[in-house]
């Protein structure tokens, strides 16, 4: 079985993490496959935590799908050596790296609502 982890910064403002919360519940709906959430920093679960609650439903392929807007230091280095330190305790279950929200034409859109005060 399929499943998806979202994988968010992290914040210790707790409202971050609701609004997170709140993006991802949304956008699960429209994939219905089991979808958990985890965090690099500051909140829980933890990328082992989050991959270990997929396990735990059956799930035998997740795509770690980074919720950040840029390709940074995180995204190149930091998750592709946690995701491998899983794997090797792990190696029933296949990992794949999703991409970054990047630059995209939906995200742009919501930016210009913005601008206009919507």
């Amino acid at each position: 079985m399929k499943g998806i982890l979202v994988l968010a910064h992290g914040s210790r403002e707790k409202a971050t993490e609701e609004t997170f919360q709140e993006v991802v519940q949304m956008a699960a709906k429209q994939v219905q496959i089991p979808v958990e959430t985890a965090y690099m920093e500051f909140g829980k679960p933890d990328i082992a935590a989050g991959l270990d609650k997929l396990a735990a439903q059956g799930v035998k392929h997740v795509r770690v799908v980074p919720y950040f807007l840029f390709s940074g230091i995180h995204i190149r280095e930091d998750i592709p050596g946690e995701l491998k330190e899983y794997q090797k305790s792990h190696p029933e279950i296949t990992l794949e790296m999703g991409d970054t929200l990047g630059a995209d034409p939906r995200i742009a859109a919501v930016l210009a609502d913005r601008m206009l005060g919507k």
